[in-house]
């Protein structure tokens, strides 16, 4: 977003040209890759996705912080200009080239095949780290039925639980950590090796519906705690004046693109086991509105507690509202300790924050399993071992130690300003302007689909929403460079986060020259739109 093409992707624009009406033979959904059984798992699937823990634990404040009832104005001109027409760019490459990220970008020119790989090495570092915060999470969930923390949340969650240290590495193992990581990673890595449909498809099935259930508990309950109407005044009494502010849309597109799973590989490889006659469109629609529902009633559980905290401790709203890690392990323990039935809105939450988390994790993870099959013909067991036990290695080794929060902070921030927005906003300009992609990927979607992409969704694609994105990437690189994040040590902040952001943009640079597997065919457009025209 903020780079230009020799700080990322250099594409090879006279190939590219030559090779844009190369693509690859589509294959069956239903082949040997795996399917969804139906469109309705599809959609769970990609609701559970987009619904993780950004969902419950960013949305509210961001709100809060940017104007309140007035924010929802750019949030829904965000979800209608960027992030609901991004999606539909996603399913379209992965629904027409029938592959995982790296290989529909292959298909669709050969020399943007770096694209999908510079998204898997994104995801595989995601999943390291976010494994993490769910085994956190999962410890709370039985934290809150005897409320361990005590008086002091915040000194539990840092010395006790996680007993960090200063700013640095240290390889001491904390086993309060070590043993729910294991567990989330087995729990995980059971879900992939069953598969799509038993594995994905079913978990989105069951997971879904309970967490639908599990967080309208939780807000029913925080609705009746003394001083709710205070905390959701505070989160919906618009503040119009903020809407002049360049800083508040720019935050209105950045929570769309997060919070929908858009651009890093993840609804292109869902889409691409979804049968060919599904009505991409309408589906993605259902997802977009999904995910904003769920953010809306998000803030309003979240709100309603804080505003319950803020009157038992006699202050503003403000001084008790957080986000992320703070909102989550510091200030809801509070709250279970202060509200009746603490322990009963505690395990809702944490327990809410463990589903959203696992059905997010395995989209991550899917992406580069179905990369890692799709490039080097691997059976689904071998795939999922082959990516799945490296990265529970790698997440026990850094997140489980003294210093694991440190380490997830500096690559959170860095992988996803400097590697999502970074690589969603060069695929749009190499597919739309390089490729020219945008005409043949509407008319995919335009044969079943309810909604007709025509010249608005090609503008807002290829134009608009590159703009928007890279003025948020510009924002927040120039923030970086002006002020070390947090304050971290130079050192940690080039290995975990420039070097981190930089490594998995090398990867497509190494991944993308090595063959793919036998069977691997190209024809060009012509032939597959009178495939298409006979279909």
């Amino acid at each position: 977003m903020r780079a230009r093409w020799s700080g990322a992707f250099r594409p090879d624009v006279a190939r590219m040209t030559s090779m844009a009406s190369t693509d690859i033979t589509p294959e069956p959904a239903s082949g040997a890759r795996g399917a969804f059984s139906s469109r309705k798992v599809f959609i769970l699937a990609a609701i559970g996705s987009a619904v993780g823990l950004g969902n419950i634990w960013r949305f509210p404040y961001v709100a809060y912080e940017n104007g309140g009832g007035a924010f929802m104005i750019p949030y829904i001109v965000a979800l209608l200009t960027a992030g609901i027409p991004f999606l539909f760019l996603d399913y379209a490459l992965g629904h027409r080239n029938r592959g995982s990220a790296p290989l529909s970008f292959a298909r669709t020119g050969r020399a943007a095949e770096g694209l999908g790989w510079w998204q898997v090495g994104i995801c595989f570092l995601i999943a390291i780290y976010y494994a993490a915060v769910i085994a956190w999470s999962v410890r709370y969930t039985f934290f809150s039925v005897n409320k361990a923390w005590g008086d002091d949340a915040e000194g539990f969650f840092f010395n006790d639980f996680l007993k960090i240290g200063d700013p640095g590495i240290d390889s001491t193992l904390v086993w309060g950590v070590v043993i729910p990581l294991a567990v989330v990673w087995l729990a995980v890595l059971a879900i992939m090796l069953m598969g799509v449909e038993k594995g994905i498809g079913k978990t989105a099935l069951i997971f879904i519906p309970l967490l639908v259930l599990a967080f309208v508990a939780l807000v029913v309950r925080s609705l009746f705690l003394d001083g709710a109407a205070t905390g959701l005044d505070a989160l919906f009494t618009p503040d119009w004046g903020t809407l002049t502010h360049p800083g508040v849309w720019a935050a209105a597109f950045g929570q769309i693109f997060f919070s929908l799973s858009i651009g890093f590989g993840i609804m292109i490889t869902y889409a691409s086991y979804v049968h060919e006659d599904t009505d991409m469109t309408g589906s993605g629609l259902v997802v977009g509105l999904a995910n904003s529902g769920f953010e809306l009633l998000a803030g309003i559980g979240v709100f309603a507690a804080l505003g319950f905290m803020s009157q038992a401790q006699g202050v503003g709203v403000g001084e008790v509202a957080s986000d992320g890690i703070g909102l989550a392990f510091i200030a809801f323990p509070a709250i279970i300790s202060e509200a009746p039935a603490g322990a009963f809105i505690g395990v809702l939450f944490f327990g809410s924050l463990v589903i959203a988390g696992i059905t997010s994790l395995v989209s991550i993870l899917e992406v580069v399993i179905s990369a890692v099959r799709d490039k080097f013909e691997l059976s689904r067991t071998a795939a999922a071992l082959v990516v799945g036990v490296p990265a529970t290695v790698l997440s026990l080794g850094l997140f489980s130690t003294t210093s694991g929060l440190y380490v997830l902070d500096i690559l959170d921030h860095f992988i996803n300003q400097f590697g999502i927005l970074l690589v969603a906003v060069i695929s749009m300009i190499v597919v739309a302007w390089a490729m020219r992609k945008l005409p043949v990927l509407a008319d995919h979607l335009n044969r079943n689909g309810s909604i007709h992409l025509g010249r608005w969704w090609r503008l807002l694609v290829g134009l608009v929403t590159p703009l928007v994105l890279a003025y948020v990437l510009v924002q927040a690189f120039w923030s970086d460079v002006k002020t070390p994040y947090e304050d971290y040590p130079s050192w940690m902040l080039a290995t975990f986060g420039w070097g981190a952001a930089a490594l998995v943009m090398l990867l497509g640079y190494v991944l993308a020259p090595a063959p793919w597997r036998s069977g691997t065919e190209f024809e060009t457009d012509a032939s597959i739109e009178r495939k298409g025209d006979q279909s």
